[in-house]
């Protein structure tokens, strides 16, 4: 069945001249026959010099907004209109706004992992890949307001010593490892290097080997000499590691989260929305051409900008 539901997605692809990608969060089976697999700044480099009219994204929907905005022209789907995320759902427009009126110095650094109409009022984005880059580039006369992400605000500023009002949001699953839990790997599997995403919380941070976005993740693993690896981030990377490092061990820590039972056997580091994208829900999605992402032009030209100022400081980089 599987098989049958793959190769009617690729033949709709080549039909439609379709680009699907996918977050390295995304399950198994849809990475593995996606065009591209990456975080969210691969992927928004990718969507932004595609030449394909149509373009799938398997992750969850600031992300395919953010394709959108970069590909005005072009059809966006999203193969479940109702992926969302937390960081998203934390940070409203309309309270940003009455934030950075308290103060007209902000200078607003926005994570990726937010709503088009927060981006539209950013002075600049930023994803977990470049943050550090992007806040050492702020304009140093400007008061810094770093949104949504609270734990990767924490962070930049521990790296790069600058002061930033932060916005209280947070990864609804990144906050639910526990530092108990890491050390019980930790104390099973000596020689593994702990590797943690920004997102998680401080304590988390203060374990790790290195603290950084997923794509550098697998970079760090391929290079290092280490065998064994403690993960701490959405499972879903494991599938793109083992394939890229087939003679490593990859492993993550079991989630805390209240509403289940320490012995509960569903502890699985896995974000609910990213799962919410099926193979049988891609295949729909390519067949209606529905839920396509649709923003007004207003929105789109106002969103770009910091998108367009983070992709160039990014190239500058290089």
């Amino acid at each position: 069945m599987q098989n049958e539901l793959v190769n009617e997605i690729l033949k709709l692809k080549e039909k439609l001249g379709a680009v699907i990608l996918a977050h390295n969060y995304q399950a198994p089976e849809i990475q593995d026959l996606a065009d591209f697999v990456g975080d969210s700044l691969k992927l928004a480099q990718v969507a932004s010099q595609t030449p394909a009219e149509v373009i799938v994204f398997c992750g969850v929907r600031f992300m395919a907004e953010t394709a959108k905005i970069l590909n005005p022209d072009r059809l966006v789907l999203l193969p479940d209109k109702d992926a969302g995320c937390s960081l998203e759902e934390s940070c409203p427009a309309e309270k940003l706004a009455e934030l950075q009126k308290s103060n007209p110095n902000f200078y607003t650094i926005a994570y990726i992992n937010c709503s088009a109409e927060v981006k539209a009022i950013s002075d600049i984005i930023c994803t977990s890949g470049n943050a550090e880059l992007i806040v050492s580039s702020a304009p140093v006369h400007k008061d810094i307001l770093f949104v949504p992400d609270e734990n990767l605000g924490q962070w930049v500023m521990e790296r790069t010593g600058r002061k930033m009002t932060l916005w209280p949001g947070n990864c609804y699953l990144h906050v639910q490892f526990r530092s108990e839990e890491i050390l019980k790997l930790k104390s099973n599997h000596p020689e593994a290097k702990i590797v943690v995403h920004p997102e998680a919380v401080r304590e988390v941070r203060a374990l790790a080997d290195v603290v950084c976005s997923t794509e550098k993740m697998i970079a760090y693993c391929k290079q290092s000499s280490a065998r064994e690896f403690i993960v701490v981030t959405d499972s879903g990377i494991l599938h793109r590691l083992k394939k890229e490092c087939p003679d490593k061990i990859f492993m993550t820590p079991p989630v805390f989260d209240a509403m289940h039972a320490p012995t509960d056997p569903c502890r699985c580091a896995e974000c609910k929305y990213m799962r919410m994208n099926t193979l049988e829900k891609l295949l729909k999605c390519m067949q209606t051409l529905q839920p396509r992402i649709e923003l007004s032009r207003e929105l789109i030209t106002r969103a770009r900008v910091p998108i367009d100022r983070m992709l160039s400081v990014t190239a500058g980089s290089k």
